[in-house]
């Protein structure tokens, strides 16, 4: 008989910082059950917790080095095997590069998971520097807003958890998310041709209103599981 059991959804969202890789993670998380991962909160919770990837984790981070790829995906496989996981997956801020890219297709392999699809989030650089410059996030539930495209519904209170506190952060300015676009395009943008190569990417407008583009990614999500 052939194998019917449904392999956990990859969903992995790529675009620059600002095109609200963030936003739509946490909207499919609520809407489809999916785990966002993102590297920050993996080394973080994985630190926390003392595992020994976490711990290979600190020593490097005290002593001001960088993360290796390697302790990167021996935090991420050791999540994988959380049960939480097992309606799939929503990677934001890794892979990176195509070689983070290549060791992410070995690790899913032994997982028995796989790519669904690369979602790049297309956007215009200029408008881009005025998105971001604009952006604020809550301080209690981390949900994001925008000075223009998304205020929230009752002013100075999160729609989401009801928090009063927000924060902006320091290196939302025109001239360093400049140079974040370009170190994006440089490094990263790669993965387009990547994953097209691999027959999984699919594009949506990341300038469209944060609806439009919730929907059209969870067509994609449906489209994966389904």
């Amino acid at each position: 008989m052939p194998e019917t059991t449904t392999r956990p959804a990859v969903l992995i969202l790529l675009g620059p910082p600002g095109a609200g890789k963030g936003t739509q993670a946490r909207m499919l998380e609520e809407a489809f059950g999916l785990i966002q991962l993102s590297t920050g909160d993996l080394l973080r919770a994985a630190v926390a917790a003392r595992t020994p990837a976490g711990l290979a984790a600190k020593s490097v981070m005290e002593a001001g080095g960088l993360v290796s790829d390697e302790i990167v995906l021996a935090i991420l496989k050791d999540r994988l095997t959380q049960p939480d996981t097992a309606r799939g997956v929503i990677l934001d801020g890794f892979p990176r590069t195509p070689g983070q890219a290549r060791a992410l297709d070995e690790l899913l392999t032994g997982q028995g998971m796989a790519i669904g699809a690369a979602v790049s989030m297309e956007v215009d650089d200029a408008a881009m520097v005025a998105r971001v410059s604009g952006r604020f996030t809550c301080g209690d539930c981390g949900e994001g807003y925008h000075d223009q495209f998304k205020q929230p519904r009752e002013e100075g209170v999160c729609d989401k958890c009801g928090g009063t506190a927000f924060k902006r952060r320091a290196d939302d300015n025109a001239e360093t998310v400049e140079a974040r676009l370009k170190a994006y395009h440089d490094q990263t943008a790669p993965l387009v041709a990547y994953y097209a190569a691999r027959g999984v990417l699919q594009t949506v407008d990341g300038m469209g209103a944060i609806p439009a583009i919730a929907g059209e990614l969870g067509a994609i999500v449906k489209q994966v599981t389904g």
